[in-house]
């Protein structure tokens, strides 16, 4: 069996950003340790149940710095325990509002050895309709911090299309974000989820249209290109030899496993789910399934999110002649519009097709 993915949600906070749908709750130390020791021990029940390796662990949220370093440590270690080769990529989310030079150097040397910060944007006025709890200063203290402590893999987080932004502001956050010299940048446009701040607010903004959006965007690719960075997904950017292992299993349709409340997982070709409920999950956590996972038609969309695109060999493989043929076939109507680029051997989206990717996809698969 090829190594999968492990994923740790920490669902806590200590606000809630104006635009997030993550599930996540209020920060509370007394909680903190009894979600610790029910995630713990769902790793060593997920690690006897599926008799795996794992050569990725992502510990999201929420904001995972949230909790004591010794706490992150121990889910750290179960996973080691339960699923973990050596070599493995171990990636943990930070938010720069905080002073995290001792978490930093518990996490390193127990294993650790990949940052992700949330950043959004160097711009003080964007980082408060946000509700961000940082200032680009704290950002930069957070990076030495993180340096100081040993990590060579660091990933900042932007975001496009925010209230008041422009192609000048943009650009600002940019350069800002390059003087610190990330190996890994994720650029994602903004997106509107019901039933958050922002999104009840919005009268209250003036959103950048899809034409700036797509000029930020476009703006985005071409800097960090010039700037030495492989653009290997729609939203994501690296230094050589810097992708991110287990992000690239999502888009490469392998396997992973979620612990935590609104975790989801993909094992043994089914997809499972836990509910968005801490407490259930503390109290009795049931894996629900979620039925087949890995078809045509989320293997097509999911490859097509990378720069290399779908290659029509393993297309062929996994799905046979038929399905082939038929993504050919559209993509050959579809390469005269310049969001595509397709030969004998793959199809793939060019950056202008990023931007319109779910309509092209869906015109590939049609």
């Amino acid at each position: 069996m090829k190594p999968i993915g492990l994923y740790v949600h920490i669902p806590f906070c200590v606000s809630k950003c104006s635009y997030c749908d993550f599930y996540s709750l209020a920060s509370d130390h007394t909680k903190h340790k009894e979600y610790v020791g029910a995630v713990c021990e769902n790793i060593r029940l997920n690690g006897h149940r599926f008799k795996t390796v794992a050569d990725t662990l992502y510990i999201g949220g929420g904001t995972p710095t949230v909790l004591d370093a010794e706490d992150l440590v121990k889910i750290v270690n179960q996973s080691q325990e339960s699923f973990i080769l050596e070599g493995a990529e171990i990636t943990v989310e930070a938010n720069p509002a905080d002073d995290l030079a001792d978490t930093f150097n518990y996490l390193r040397r127990a294993g650790v050895n990949r940052l992700s910060l949330g950043v959004q944007s160097a711009v003080e006025r964007e980082l408060r309709i946000l509700s961000r709890r940082h200032t680009f200063e704290q950002v930069t203290l957070t990076v030495k911090s993180a340096a100081a402590a040993g990590f060579r893999n660091i990933s900042v987080d932007i975001m496009l299309g925010v209230p008041d932004q422009t192609l000048s502001s943009v650009a600002e956050t940019v350069d800002k974000v390059l003087k610190l010299n990330p190996t890994h940048i994720s650029a994602y446009m903004l997106k509107l989820e019901e039933n958050t701040p922002l999104y009840r607010n919005s009268q209250s903004f003036k959103f950048p249209d899809d034409n700036e959006t797509a000029e930020m965007y476009l703006y985005v690719c071409a800097r960090l290109k010039k700037e030495g960075y492989e653009h290997y997904e729609i939203s994501n950017f690296a230094r050589p030899g810097f992708h991110s292992r287990h992000n690239l299993k999502y888009w490469n349709c392998q396997e992973y496993i979620g612990i935590g409340p609104a975790a989801h997982s993909f094992i043994n070709g089914r997809r499972y789910y836990y509910n968005r409920d801490i407490d259930e999950f503390i109290r009795n956590p049931i894996l629900q399934d979620d039925g087949e996972g890995g078809s045509f038609e989320e293997y097509v969309m999911l490859q097509l999110r990378l720069s290399e695109g779908v290659k029509f060999s393993t297309l062929t493989e996994r799905f046979g002649t038929e399905c082939t043929q038929r993504v050919m076939k559209n993509a050959a109507a579809l390469k005269e519009s310049g969001l595509l680029k397709s030969d004998m051997d793959r199809v793939s989206l060019t950056q202008e097709g990023f931007l319109l990717s779910n309509s092209v996809i869906l015109q590939l698969l049609k």
